[in-house]
């Protein structure tokens, strides 16, 4: 599955693809939660919180599938 359509599919609150965006950017949401050398989880989790309020959020893009449709969507 292309990360649009992964992308969509989170923006519908599926759990499974808002979990596999989460494992895509682990590495980096790990390396931005070390601060002083040591690993910070609640900055780790607010990072992932703040993501996933970030993918909600994210506008509404038709996939390649639909652009070939033609649909319009409001």
């Amino acid at each position: 599955m292309e990360f649009e359509e992964l992308l969509q599919y989170a923006r519908t609150y599926d759990k499974k693809a808002m979990m596999d965006i989460i494992e895509m950017y682990r590495p980096l949401l790990i390396s931005q939660a070390i601060i002083n050398e040591k690993f910070d989880e609640d900055l780790y989790q607010e990072l992932v919180y703040t993501m996933l309020l970030c993918i909600l959020k994210f506008p509404y893009i038709p996939t390649k599938w639909e652009q070939r449709e033609n649909k319009h969507y409001i």
